[in-house]
This record gives C-alpha cells, structure tokens and sequence, in this order.
C-alpha cells in the first residue's frame, strides 16, 4: 500500500479549519457558539470538500465542530436581516437554501467516504449535514432536533436527507414534534452508526477513518457512487446497474491486485491513482 503521511497542518483561519493528518482530512466547523451554517460557513466548506476531491494524498474526510453546539443549523438572524429587500428576502432565501442543497449533495456525491464527529446539539440543516455523511459517530452527549415546526419554518430541506437515513414513522415523528432526541435514540433510529463515551469520540472516529483509508481509494469511490446510486432504482434496475459496475471494478487494477493478495495470502498493495 502507498505511504500516507502528514502533508498540511491546521489552518485556523475563517469558519472552518481543515487539518490533513495521515489520509485523513478533518473539517471542523469553527464559529462557536452555533457553528450556524450561514452562506460564508456553507461557501468555505464546500471549498474544502473541492479540495478534498482534488488531493491524492485525502482519502477520508471527518467532518467536526467545536463547542458545544455541532450545528444549530442555517443562520437565522442572517436570513431575517434580509426580510427588509425590496423583494423581502426572496432573493437571499433562495441563494441560502440553493447553498445548503448544493453542499449535501457535494457530501453524499463526493469520491471519498465522509464521517460526522457529532458531539453537541446538530439542529434543524445541522442534522441535515449529519444525514447527509455516510457514517455518523455521536458522544452520548450529542442530541438531535428538527425543529422548524415550533417556529413556523418546516424542516423541508433537512428531511430530505433525514428521511433517506430512517424509516418514514421516525422521520414524521422529528419532523412534526420537534421535540430533540438524545444519541442512544438517534442510534435507534438509524441517524448514526454508533454512540462512544465523549472522551473516546475522536478515537474511534479516528480508527474509523483509518480503516477506511487503509482500502483502495479507487474501489471505495466506485462504491460510494454506486450505493447512492442503486438506493435510488427500482429492484431490477439496481441489479442491471450494480451488474455492470462490479464488471468495470473487476477490470480495475485494483481488483486484480486485491483478489491476487487475498489468494496470495499477502498484504495488497493498492496502486496510485
């Protein structure tokens, strides 16, 4: 396997501080006390996902915050001070929530595996962006709440990612209550993979994200893409579909080396992109 080293350290500036650390590219949301996903915050981390993309030496991205709040979702005293336009906000209202959209679908869309390191409140599209990764680790600190129905702004966008992640009864019951639940019932749910004690979160999402940097990257991007894709076909038509990919990935190099070390009984070296 290629080495993997170290290549950028923290950079502190603006609402989100990137950190590169062996493969592993941690994005944490940097503008306590909210961590609010305003325009400026949804702008710098799509960046960084983009950059991401382009990095050979990124294989997995965890996605962070600091204080006590992951996220508490879009900004709202950015979004009213906008009700005074001539078109009373209309304009920014679109552009915000168009932003937002755009965000998720470079999360779910993007080649390298994403992981929510949740400990705090994820509120509202804060939740949507804990959906929105492909793997959620929350301390049982962390607790989760959609609740545009209290103050006459239904989490639509948010249930678009929530509800691809839990059953349609669960999702209704957030949706409609409001009411915020804690880790363990959030786990129940299906909204994260696992809850660890606070003073283990970041080990474990840690161990989390070298395992899966550890895999070849090339057959982790197929994957992804493909899971996302088939999720959304018909019975048949995801079988045809999933059909034709694990052809492609048989052709791969990569699948001719691992499968050769597997019978091997070596340690597989995964060539570079």
């Amino acid at each position: 396997m290629a080495e993997i080293v170290a290549i950028k350290p923290a950079v502190a500036e603006g609402p989100v501080v990137s950190r590169l650390d062996n493969g592993v590219v941690r994005l944490t949301l940097a503008n306590p006390p909210a961590n609010a996903l305003s325009l400026a915050t949804m702008a710098a981390l799509t960046a960084e996902l983009d950059r991401a993309k382009a990095d050979k030496s990124v294989r997995v991205i965890v996605l962070g915050a600091t204080g006590k709040v992951f996220c508490a979702g879009h900004d709202l005293k950015e979004l009213s001070a906008h009700r005074d336009d001539a078109d009373r906000g209309r304009a920014f209202f679109e552009k915000t929530f168009s932003a937002c959209a755009s965000l998720m679908q470079a999360i779910v869309r993007h080649p390298k595996a994403v992981i929510a390191e949740v400990d705090g409140l994820a509120t509202a599209a804060g939740l949507q962006l804990v959906a929105s990764c492909d793997l959620a680790i929350a301390s049982h600190e962390a607790t989760f709440c959609t609740p545009g129905v209290n103050i006459g702004l239904f989490c639509s966008t948010p249930m678009v990612a929530l509800s691809r992640n839990i059953s349609r009864k669960y999702a209704m019951e957030m949706l409609l209550t409001g009411e915020t639940i804690d880790a363990v019932t959030a786990k129940e749910f299906g909204l994260v993979n696992r809850v660890v004690p606070r003073e283990y979160l970041n080990q474990i999402v840690t161990k989390y994200a070298q395992t899966i940097a550890s895999k070849s990257s090339l057959v982790v991007k197929i994957g992804k893409e493909a899971f996302y894709e088939q999720a959304e076909m018909g019975l048949a038509e995801a079988y045809d579909y999933t059909g034709r990919v694990m052809v492609e990935n048989m052709l791969a190099r990569d699948a001719e080396e691992g499968i050769g070390a597997f019978i091997g009984k070596r340690q597989a070296e995964w060539p570079e992109e």
